[in-house]
C-alpha cells in the first residue's frame, strides 16, 4: 500500500481545502465582532450597578436596589426598576436618571448567543461555515484521486470540529419569571414611559400656572 503523495494533489484540490479552513476562521471573526459589539451595547445600563444573581436584583452605587419589574418575552428581556420616594430623594439622581418613576436598567436573559440579536449573527457565522463546505464537497464529487480526497475530506472534517462551537448554545434556556413581574413588550414600556414623562410635564404646567393665577402669591 502506497503512502500519501502531495505531489498527487493538484492546486485546485489545496485551494478548495484551505478556503473551507478559512471561512471556518472568517466565521470566528463575524461571531466575534458581533459579540464585543453586543458587550459594549449592553454596558450601559451597569455604570457603577452591580447584578447579584442570588437576589436577581441590581445594586446602585447608592446601595439601593433595583428589583424585577417587567419581563419583554418577545425581545427576552427582564426589566428592574429602583422604588421612586428611593430615587427621587437620591443626592445623585440627576446624574443618574430623569425620571420620575425609579431608575430602570435590563438584562438579557439569555447568554450569549441565546438572545435574539446574537442568534442572528450567530447564524451568519454557521452559514459562512456551511459555505465553505460546498467546494470541497464539490470537488470530491468530482472523483478526484485518493490522496486528493483525503485532503477535500480532511479539511471538511476539520471545519465540522473546528466549527462544532458555533452551533452550540443555540437553544433558549427556560426562564423564570417573579411572581408579580408583569410581561411587558419594548413598545409597551416605550409608551408607558412616554405617558409618565407627558403626565409629569402636565403636572409641572399646572403648577406653574396656578403660582401665576390671581391669587397666587406675590
Amino acid at each position: 500500500m502506497s503512502g500519501f503523495s502531495a505531489a498527487a494533489v493538484t492546486v485546485e484540490d489545496w485551494l478548495a481545502a484551505g478556503y473551507c479552513v478559512a471561512l471556518v476562521g472568517l466565521a470566528y471573526v463575524i461571531d466575534g465582532l458581533a459579540r464585543r459589539a453586543a458587550s459594549i451595547a449592553e454596558g450601559g445600563p451597569a455604570g457603577g450597578f452591580v447584578y447579584h444573581r442570588d437576589h436577581d436584583a441590581w445594586q446602585c452605587p447608592q446601595d439601593q436596589w433595583l428589583w424585577p419589574q417587567s419581563f419583554d418575552a418577545r425581545n427576552r428581556v427582564m426589566r428592574y426598576r429602583g422604588t421612586p420616594s428611593v430615587c427621587n430623594a437620591c443626592p445623585v439622581k440627576a446624574g443618574c436618571t430623569t425620571s420620575a418613576s425609579g431608575r430602570e436598567v435590563h438584562r438579557l436573559v439569555d447568554s450569549w448567543p441565546a438572545s435574539e440579536a446574537a442568534r442572528f449573527h450567530r447564524g451568519i457565522a454557521c452559514v459562512v461555515v456551511v459555505l465553505g463546505l460546498v467546494w470541497p464537497l464539490g470537488t470530491a464529487l468530482t472523483g478526484p484521486g485518493p490522496d486528493a480526497l483525503l485532503v477535500l475530506v480532511g479539511a471538511m472534517a476539520a471545519a465540522l470540529l473546528l466549527s462544532l462551537p458555533l452551533w452550540s448554545h443555540l437553544r433558549r434556556i427556560p426562564v423564570f419569571i417573579p411572581e408579580g413581574v408583569r410581561h411587558r413588550s419594548h413598545d409597551d414600556a416605550a409608551a408607558e414611559r412616554a405617558a409618565a414623562a407627558a403626565a409629569a410635564q402636565r403636572r409641572r404646567a399646572s403648577y406653574g400656572s396656578d403660582r401665576r393665577g390671581p391669587g397666587a402669591i406675590r
